[in-house]
């Protein structure tokens, strides 16, 4: 089927009104989770497939965050749905007001490669959620995972309600010739800014959500071993293939070469001493990225890792010292396993770092210091982080995730998925058994007077 049938049997179905239907939207996303659920292996071997993903990556970080969404929209979707009333001001006697939330329409949804499954379903959930339809895009660079949603897909909704095209070269900008009433994109920023031309174009909402290089700043009153155990794990899942693992490492110069010792140390314990063997370490997704992060390898100095297979295309969890600004890895976002380790003395080195570099959509700062931890805070604007670990906020439902500046606009996951997803309607309920002259011609000084009064 042409995207543009699709599109135009998708619109005809929403002007039906059998989307907006709260239990149907109930039963449907219910019918999803019972589906995935049975299709948790096939899940997991497409993901094996694709990214070299262990089952129990594939679950914790990608079909078990999609399950934890659900439930969570499943039990709360009515409470989100009801009308919300709010005050009336006094000058507005004799009405009362209130906001309602409405789906959009027909809905497109591009996903990237990295996490294919979880970053394909969570906006569908959300989409679905708030009664829209969906013209879903996998990602080409997964394909396998991209046909098992498919398929999961096609089981769950009518090509009515939800469809998904598969990927080809070239394919997004076909898409989104279409005019769609929302878009959400998840990817990187050289295409995000087509998505939003194309967006513009039409005066089509976007929510665009990016990346960027993500700090990870170290204090020196910390328990190292414990931090560097968490920071491996941030960056390493998915051999760094995260848009929110820390890109690099600022660490307060007293404790440089102890942090450097610990963090090689956590690494040999997660992945062993010879992580290229290890088979729940994944690889990456294809050789274009495999050449591009080889290339940092010769920057700076390797602390430990820096081992590589052209044929597996897998790349050892790799730790860079005495690096600096210049230096090619810290010139955009890494996207690897590879963990570029600056040192800071003052704040201002700090800000002098981070604030050379777009907003980020993560930062993560490791401290006792509660005051260190709320002038970080204060002072760098970013998307969203932690404070004492790593990447853990994308796992809490009830906390909105997205991007600011140049990491992205639009924030989703959970009930701000559904408020993301939904155009929300402040409405006016004006009674008649009170009409205050005051407002109508002809004006006089004392309806002047009065309004002056009431408007203070």
């Amino acid at each position: 089927m042409e995207i543009s049938e699709v599109v135009e049997l998708q619109r005809k179905y929403f002007k039906t009104g059998k989307t907006k239907d709260i239990k149907f939207r109930l039963e449907t996303l219910k019918k999803l989770k019972t589906n995935i659920l049975a299709m948790d292996s096939e899940i997991c071997e497409a993901l094996k497939v694709d990214l070299g993903k262990s089952a129990m990556e594939s679950y914790m970080s990608e079909i078990g965050m999609v399950i934890s969404e659900l439930n969570h929209t499943i039990k709360h979707l009515k409470k989100w749905s009801k009308r919300k009333r709010v005050k009336t001001p006094i000058a507005q006697i004799s009405a009362s007001s209130f906001v309602t939330y409405e789906p959009y329409g027909v809905v497109l949804i591009i996903a990237p490669w990295n996490y294919p499954f979880l970053l394909s379903i969570d906006p569908l959930i959300g989409a679905i959620s708030a009664g829209n339809t969906v013209v879903l895009k996998p990602s080409k660079e997964a394909p396998n995972v991209g046909l098992v949603i498919k398929k999961l897909v096609d089981k769950t909704f009518a090509e009515s309600h939800a469809y998904v095209v598969q990927g080809s070269t070239g394919a997004n900008r076909v898409i989104l010739e279409e005019k769609y009433d929302y878009v959400f994109f998840t990817g990187g920023q050289k295409v995000g800014k087509i998505v939003a031309e194309k967006c513009g174009a039409n005066l089509t909402p976007v929510s665009l959500e990016l990346g960027g290089k993500s700090p990870c700043i170290v204090d020196k009153n910390v328990d190292l071993d414990l931090v560097c155990r968490r920071i491996a794990f941030g960056k390493f899942l998915n051999c760094g293939q995260t848009c929110i693992a820390p890109d690099y490492c600022l660490v307060n110069e007293d404790i440089k070469d102890e942090f450097l010792d610990k963090l090689a140390q956590n690494i040999a314990i997660m992945y062993g001493e010879k992580p290229l063997e290890n088979d729940d370490y994944g690889k990456i997704i294809n050789k274009t990225q495999f050449d591009a992060l080889v290339k940092y390898l010769s920057d700076g100095e390797i602390v430990c890792g820096g081992a590589f297979n052209k044929e597996t295309l897998r790349i050892e969890p790799t730790v860079l010292k005495d690096i600096s600004r210049e230096d090619s890895v810290m010139q955009e976002e890494i996207f690897g396993p590879i963990l570029p380790v600056l040192t800071y003395k003052t704040k201002e080195d700090i800000l002098g770092v981070v604030e050379s570099y777009d907003k980020p959509l993560a930062l993560y700062v490791f401290t006792r210091n509660k005051k260190f931890s709320n002038w970080v805070l204060s002072s760098i604007s970013f998307g969203g982080g932690c404070i004492n670990d790593t990447i853990m906020h994308i796992a809490n439902p009830n906390l909105c995730f997205g991007g600011v500046g140049g990491s992205g606009m639009g924030k989703y996951h959970g009930k701000y998925s559904f408020e993301t997803f939904s155009n929300q309607r402040p409405i006016v309920n004006k009674h008649n058994y009170i009409d205050l002259s005051v407002r109508y011609q002809p004006y006089s000084k004392g309806k002047e007077k009065f309004v002056r009064t009431f408007m203070k």
